[in-house]
């Protein structure tokens, strides 16, 4: 049997990037246990392309594949940097270009970043609805970090690594449940009968 596949997708616009580090955070404390297949993606990966591309006819072969790994996943790990309010604009853009039906059911841990706490409900007021759409399972726990929460880069905050582990560990959960369910509806289907 495959490990189940966990995308890590992170709006960044540059390497290294405070999205980056959280979004690996989280996506590395869900797959503490090894049972999962973590790959991560920034939108860098994407390439210029992504931006002109009005439809998924025209995405470039870069943006195509973090499109289809998006929506190829068994669970996600998403942020991005908020920029006036919400989410980037590039961030919403390949969420445009997903299939609406992809989503749905999928596990998924919503991370933020901003240059300061007065941009922490954009998770509540940006992601939480956008996934909601997708029929996404959310996890509880979000984690949003600001500047003084980083050091060279990497989330120090106590506040924020407790919720890192937090939301790592109801992802796994979720995508444990998700499994156990699979497994178990066969059997559940030839009992019935």
């Amino acid at each position: 049997m495959t490990r189940p596949k966990l995308v890590g997708f992170s709006a960044n616009l540059q390497r290294p990037s405070k999205t980056r580090a959280l979004v690996e955070a989280v996506a590395e404390a869900a797959t503490v246990d090894g049972g999962l297949d973590l790959r991560l993606f920034d939108l860098v990966d994407a390439g210029t392309g992504l931006g002109a591309a009005w439809s998924r006819d025209a995405l470039s072969l870069p943006a195509r594949r973090v499109i289809e790994a998006i929506e190829g996943a068994d669970a996600l790990v998403v942020g991005s940097p908020v920029y006036k309010g919400s989410f980037t604009g590039l961030f919403k853009h390949v969420f445009d270009l997903i299939d609406p039906a992809a989503l749905a059911n999928k596990p998924v841990a919503i991370v933020a970043t901003g240059g300061g706490a007065r941009h922490a409900l954009v998770v509540e007021h940006s992601f939480r609805p956008l996934f909601g759409f997708f029929g996404a399972l959310q996890v509880p726990t979000t984690v949003y970090g600001s500047d003084p929460d980083f050091t060279d880069g990497i989330p120090t905050d106590a506040g924020v690594r407790e919720r890192i582990a937090q939301a790592g560990a109801q992802l796994a959960a979720l995508v444990r449940a998700g499994i156990a369910a699979e497994s178990s509806a066969p059997v559940a289907l030839a009992a019935a009968r």
